[in-house]
């Protein structure tokens, strides 16, 4: 008798019932990665702007490196909701908890757009933005190990690449959605307008769009994995504790701290932190700071669907390898092109490193979810995955800024992303390639 098993009786769950049942299943897997992503680019293309709501300062360098440090700050809480929401899918299925990530992630978001200005409340308007962006950083750490793991174990032999890719591809058209949206906004409303009420409507818009994703996920399949899992008794009382105490998992669980690092800082200094470093550092307007973002994000999309279709055929060591040295190598000419003060040389140098990102953007997700049994793979993906995020990416916006700062130099951006890079693309070499063989059980 297995010691770690539950002894509760299986939840009678719904097993999918045809390709219709799974293509509805992998949307509702989609949509909250879509949800995530969409706050997270909303907040970093009008940082700017919430600058001057929650933080004014004397000095806008300040008000921005604060507006910044709001934004990092949930990140460090991430690994705390992928241990408990990961341990909750573990334990009862992931549905259920996308469920109730999908909720806080979107109410949470509505909120924040919702919340009184300094003027109107004081310090206790920073104060909401931080609690509110805590409860978002939660639902943040739960969304990854759930949702990618629910998607791969939906996709089925020799497709989990493109169907897991799928979810990459949200995120950009995600962010690609909130950057047209502030830029129509930065284009058509004065500053004035913008700094009263115009940033709130990106904002508000979360509330539909979760409304749409919480009934798309009510709709879905449980995992067929983890349906299987449940009827054979291998369901653990403790996954957290199993993912601690194995060191098989354990070594999988540093693997995808480090092997992120691309993807992570990649992401926060490409579309995160790049509306404002154009404008701030390289003196673009908004509106162009944006443009920017948004061709690579269009370009990005289309890129991450063709990488995961590739790794279920080349395999995703190689891809992943390749997109991360790939940057190693263009990382300083594409950004020595942002420096030529050309919208046209900057569109160049923005979109090759778009295309490297999306290399590994794309295979990602997969390769992690591949490293782990089903019994604890959404707590140590999540855990594991988190821990990097919140290290390397959702520090890399303040980092950045504060060593601009500090030496002057408008490299920074550049040599953490190839850094990063360098290191991932050399992890990459040692992982075990997991693309053609089934899903660990």
């Amino acid at each position: 008798m297995n010691s770690k098993v539950s002894a509760a009786p299986p939840l009678a769950p719904t097993s999918p019932t045809g390709p219709r049942a799974t293509k509805v299943s992998i949307i509702g897997g989609l949509v909250g990665v879509f949800i995530e992503l969409y706050d997270n680019a909303v907040y970093g293309f009008v940082a700017g702007t919430l600058a001057v709501v929650f933080f004014p300062s004397d000095a806008p360098t300040t008000s921005v490196l604060l507006t910044f440090v709001a934004f990092a700050i949930p990140f460090f809480f991430r690994p705390v909701g992928a241990a408990v929401a990961g341990s909750w899918g573990d334990r009862i299925g992931r549905k259920r908890v996308l469920l109730v990530l999908i909720t806080l992630m979107s109410l949470s978001t509505a909120l924040v757009g919702a919340l009184p200005s300094y003027g109107a409340a004081g310090v206790w308007a920073p104060i909401g933005l931080v609690l509110l962006r805590f409860v978002q950083g939660f639902a943040m750490g739960g969304e990854p190990g759930n949702g990618n793991s629910f998607l791969a174990e939906h996709a089925g032999e020799g497709r989990r690449g493109r169907v897991v890719s799928y979810a990459n591809a949200a995120t950009f058209i995600a962010m690609l959605l909130g950057t047209l949206f502030a830029a129509v906004l930065t284009a058509t409303l004065s500053t004035s307008s913008m700094e009263a009420w115009g940033w709130r409507l990106p904002f508000l818009l979360a509330l539909p769009l979760g409304v749409v994703g919480l009934v798309v996920r009510r709709l879905s399949d449980e995992s067929p994995e983890f349906v299987e899992a449940e009827e054979e008794g291998e369901v653990t009382r403790s996954p957290l504790k199993e993912a601690f105490t194995s060191p098989e998992i354990l070594r999988a669980m540093g693997l995808t701290i480090v092997l992120p690092l691309l993807n992570s800082s990649g992401y926060f200094v490409l579309f995160i932190y790049m509306p404002s470093y154009m404008k701030n550092e390289m003196h673009f307007s908004a509106v162009e700071g944006l443009l920017v973002t948004a061709i690579m994000l269009a370009v990005g999309t289309f890129a991450v669907l063709l990488a995961g279709r590739l790794s279920d055929r080349v395999g995703r060591k190689k891809m992943l390898s390749t997109s991360a040295f790939g940057m190693v190598v263009i990382g300083f000419p594409c950004y020595w092109l942002l420096t030529r003060g050309s919208l046209a040389t900057a569109v160049v140098g923005a979109v090759l490193m778009s295309v490297c990102f999306a290399g590994t953007n794309g295979v990602m997700q997969v390769t992690l979810a591949e490293l782990f049994p089903t019994r604890v793979r959404t707590v140590a993906y999540g855990v594991g995955y988190n821990l990097g995020t919140a290290i390397f990416g959702g520090a890399a916006p303040l980092l950045v800024a504060s060593l601009i700062a500090a030496t002057g130099s408008i490299w920074i951006p550049a040599i953490y992303l190839v850094l990063t890079s360098a290191v991932a693309g050399f992890t990459a070499l040692r992982i075990r390639e997991t693309a053609f063989e089934p899903l660990k059980r």
